[in-house]
């Protein structure tokens, strides 16, 4: 479940985010942009996941 509600929540932000840039640079909204790059933004996600260690660190 976690993998769906990644991928939704960076589909949502990145093809509102795609709109914004795109309105604000007066280019025409592309929604296959957005959607291959929330693909890419929840790949990348997981991957910072699995680097980022889960075990607290010593105090020395």
């Amino acid at each position: 479940m976690r993998f769906f509600w990644t991928f939704f929540w960076a589909f949502l932000l990145t093809e509102m985010l795609t709109y914004v840039v795109s309105s604000m640079s007066g280019a025409a909204f592309d929604f296959k942009l957005g959607a291959i790059l929330s693909v890419g933004i929840t790949i990348l996600i997981f991957i910072i996941s699995t680097v980022i260690p889960n075990e607290p660190v010593e105090k020395h």
